[in-house]
């Protein structure tokens, strides 16, 4: 038990000061096995008794109180169920007061106050006292003033004193039962972070995004430097927290910063931290972000946006382990890991001398370039179908898109990439939450007025007159037959997109002739599978 870092909890540190200013006394501290903690350290500070002080220093009076010690030791751990405070008299007569610390039901030590007569002695009991410390300390002197001055604390005090030693010993107990509990929620936390960024968390089949996972996976059981580029919302971020989170660091901290959100000497500053009066307003020492993140993982958004000198100072960092920070000529070692993004292209930087050519190398030991959504289109209903199962909210009814809304989003660029999807979902999640499938007319009006042509309306006119059965079976085969068109005859994500199962759209149609006959059919269940 690290009984230092209990003795300077605040609660502790309070009780010692109450106990000093009523008893003149310092409350003491003995582990499991019954030896006096201060005492261990050579630190020995008597209670206001001079019979007391006499025998600890010497070498026999030492042995017998810290055996005396040790017999109230022994009364705590004989029995669990003694959990309140008790009483031993010492090898001088006078009282041990002592309460139990118990942690996860398990004794580990206790709190003491020693040296105290709970009564005036007699005459003959201040005389068999001066006899004994004769005994053990033959240095002794002016033993009567030393006897008028024993301290006696009567019953009221002693139940004050009891009470606080079992104040004390409580909250020690609390304390550790807080610390299991934060560490149990940090385990919870990080195998939260763990599962949130899998690999299998970051959407997509394609094959560019097959690509890209299999490159997270090499350089997540590495330690070299990582460049992620790609647009702003194709999901760079997400890359480097899941590159941390499945690595072999992934237990360690993981800091980011955007390059682009502060000037130049904020974000030195952030990153390397300064010292105590490196610049007004600079009051105290700060620890920057990459010491914050040592043993960890650094995560540089936007890294092109730094200056010409905070590269040279990260390429000291990649390079030499070491930082610097503000106000200091004195490097401290780090170990990092650092990820960076950019948005730009930086190899267009280097060659314009923008952007350090060997600072270039040095975080671009392995770049993963993350596809813009419009190159991977194929994977548009799979988002929206996780981004609306992600922000979906009791009392809203939509699940899917209408054929025509998905036409629509298959034929707009998506600028804003990722992002912009999951913000439109969520748009369309609050404005049709009374709808089981969001129809086009609730799409933003920037993405219906910049859809790619031929997306604003897939459903053909219903005759004006005739039969109902006919109009609705017109409508099946034309919705069919665009549908098959445009999934390229994946009846799997057809069923999907038309709200239906598979075998019911294989009925339809077949009902309407759109079969491609056995061959076909086996290629479209492989495709399923």
């Amino acid at each position: 038990m690290d009984f230092v870092k209990y003795q300077n909890l605040h609660s502790i540190i309070m009780l010692k000061d109450v106990i000093r200013k009523w008893w003149h006394s310092e409350l003491c501290f003995a582990d499991k096995n019954g030896q006096v903690v201060d005492w261990q350290n050579g630190d020995i500070v008597p209670p206001p008794n001079d019979f007391c002080r006499l025998s600890l220093f010497s070498k026999e009076g030492f042995r017998r109180c810290t055996q005396s010690i040790r017999v109230l030791h022994e009364k705590f751990r004989s029995s669990k169920k003694l959990r309140g405070s008790l009483f031993h008299d010492c090898h001088l007569n006078f009282t041990i007061a002592g309460a139990p610390i118990y942690i996860n039901n398990e004794y580990e030590g206790f709190l003491f106050i020693e040296g105290f007569a709970r009564q005036p002695l007699t005459e003959r009991e201040g005389v068999l006292l001066k006899t004994k410390i004769s005994e053990l300390n033959q240095g002794a002197t002016d033993l009567d003033r030393a006897l008028e001055r024993v301290p006696v604390m009567p019953p009221p005090e002693v139940d004050r004193l009891t009470d606080l030693l079992e104040f004390g010993a409580t909250e020690i107990a609390n304390y550790e039962s807080e610390m299991v509990k934060k560490d149990e929620t940090i385990q919870t936390l990080s195998s939260e972070l763990h599962e949130l960024y899998r690999f299998e968390n970051i959407i997509g089949s394609t094959p560019r995004m097959q690509e890209v996972f299999r490159l997270m996976e090499r350089v997540s059981n590495a330690d070299s430097p990582v460049l992620v580029e790609g647009e702003p919302g194709t999901g760079k971020e997400l890359t480097a927290k899941a590159i941390h989170f499945n690595g072999l660091r992934k237990d360690r901290p993981f800091v980011s910063q955007s390059c682009n959100a502060l000037d130049d000497a904020m974000l030195e500053s952030a990153l390397f931290g300064h010292a105590k009066g490196a610049f007004p307003g600079a009051t105290r020492d700060k620890r920057g972000l990459i010491e914050l993140a040592d043993t960890g993982t650094l995560f540089l958004e936007e890294v092109g946006e730094l200056s010409q000198a905070l590269q040279h100072k990260l390429m000291s960092l990649l390079q030499e382990g070491t930082l610097v920070p503000v106000g200091t000529t004195v490097p401290r070692e780090v170990n990092v890991r650092v990820i960076a993004s950019s948005q730009r292209d930086l190899e267009v930087m280097v060659k314009e001398g923008r952007f350090r050519e060997d600072l270039y190398y040095r975080i671009n030991v392995v770049c993963i370039r993350m596809p813009p959504l419009r190159e991977r289109p194929d994977d548009l209903p799979m988002l929206v179908d996780h981004f609306i199962r992600r922000h979906h909210q009791a009392g809203q009814r939509l699940r899917g898109l209408s054929p025509d809304a998905l036409a629509v989003f298959e034929g707009y660029g998506w600028p804003g990439n990722i992002r912009e999807l999951e913000n439109e979902i969520e748009r369309l999640l609050v404005l049709g939450a009374d709808h089981e499938f969001a129809p086009r007319e609730l799409i933003s009006p920037r993405i219906l007025e910049t859809a790619a042509p031929g997306t604003q309306s897939l459903l053909p006119r219903a005759p004006a007159v005739g039969r109902m059965n006919d109009a609705v079976e017109l409508l099946e085969r034309e919705m069919i037959g665009a549908g098959l068109e445009r999934t390229g005859n994946n009846k799997s994500r057809l069923a999907r997109e038309l709200g239906i199962s598979r075998s019911n759209l294989i009925l339809k149609i077949a009902k309407y002739g759109f079969d491609r006959g056995d061959e076909a059919e086996e290629e479209d269940a492989a495709e399923a599978v």
